[in-house]
């Protein structure tokens, strides 16, 4: 049995803060949830390297799909993550990267993972990332981070999801895998980390949209609402997970990332914090709003969104005050 990189267990597994029981928004999106738990079981502060959700903009036909930014996760942290080329068995790789001792990230069908029951397992084919810890090929067992926390693959889900059943000479389009390397044995200092911290919130306010972007998405929406209420309840959830659910759990994240800076000492962060919380609660309630009016067929009033416009060029122009 190949050695787990880090000694967890599944069944004992402390989750970060980030996905306790008092979010607003309980996941953010499969490669951020991850990297959330991968960083905190690695004795790392993940909330660090939040300020990149500051500049997340209205892409057209979506909101921004927020990631880290592998840069970011280098200078905090001292991991190097790079793409792993699949020419072999795709468990083949992930085993000698985990020996190793590199965690791999790679896309997998959420129809053999056992944690989304309820939602995708054995229901639907949703790609998903998800980063190893420990695999055992011979035993048919793999743990896993993935969403909130650290889970385990057994037996049959194990073959299907690695495709270990498909008969000579079947192609199977390769996923997309990338491993982690520790670069830096050495943690910084916490005097460090936020002065990090700051440093990359300065470098996302110069890359804040030039258009206040709920400005932009307000008439799209509008339009968007024309079909939305001929369309079905899994319409709404894809419509939402691109939108309404991307940015405000995107805000709900920056907002944790606002207020740690203000319990290491940072001042005149009260207006920001208070405006960014505005926009995730806002999303979200306005989430239910859209869900009820489709339901209905009933006209959704578009004052919210207004509102958030506004609450995004407060929060932006406080902190490029503070930090610009």
């Amino acid at each position: 049995m190949t050695k787990p990189i880090l000694p967890l267990d599944p069944d004992n597994y402390q989750r970060h803060l980030i996905h306790g029981g008092n979010r607003v928004w309980a996941e953010t999106n499969c490669y951020v949830d991850l990297w959330v738990e991968l960083l905190h079981a690695m004795g790392h502060e993940p909330i660090a390297a939040l300020p990149f959700t500051l500049g997340i903009d209205f892409e057209g036909d979506q909101w921004t799909f927020f990631k880290f930014p592998l840069n970011d996760l280098y200078e905090l942290y001292g991991v190097d993550v790079q793409e792993l080329s699949i020419w072999r068995s795709l468990v083949d790789h992930i085993v000698e990267q985990v020996e190793r001792g590199r965690p791999v990230l790679v896309e997998l069908d959420s129809f053999y993972l056992p944690d989304t029951s309820g939602t995708a397992y054995k229901l639907a084919h949703v790609k998903t990332t998800v980063a190893v810890n420990k695999i055992d090929v011979e035993n048919r067992y793999m743990e896993y981070f993935h969403n909130q926390g650290y889970f385990r693959l057994t037996d049959d889900d194990f073959t299907k999801i690695f495709n270990l059943d498909l008969q000579p000479g079947a192609v199977v389009l390769p996923p997309y895998v990338e491993y982690v390397k520790i670069r830096r044995k050495e943690s910084l200092t916490q005097k460090q980390l936020v002065e990090t911290s700051i440093k990359l919130l300065r470098k996302q306010l110069n890359l804040l949209p030039q258009e206040n972007p709920f400005d932009k998405f307000k008439p799209r929406f509008q339009l968007d609402l024309e079909w939305l209420m001929n369309e079905s309840l899994e319409t709404f959830h894809q419509y939402s997970f691109a939108t309404l659910r991307q940015y405000g759990a995107c805000y709900e994240l920056a907002h944790t990332n606002l207020q740690w800076l203000q319990q290491q000492g940072e001042k005149g962060l009260d207006d920001a914090i208070s405006a960014i919380n505005e926009i995730s609660n806002g999303a979200k309630a306005y989430q239910f709003q859209l869900a009820r009016a489709m339901n209905r067929k009933k006209p959704l009033d578009l004052a919210p969104l207004g509102a958030m416009a506004q609450h995004w060029e407060h929060a932006t122009e406080s902190l490029k005050n503070l930090y610009l």
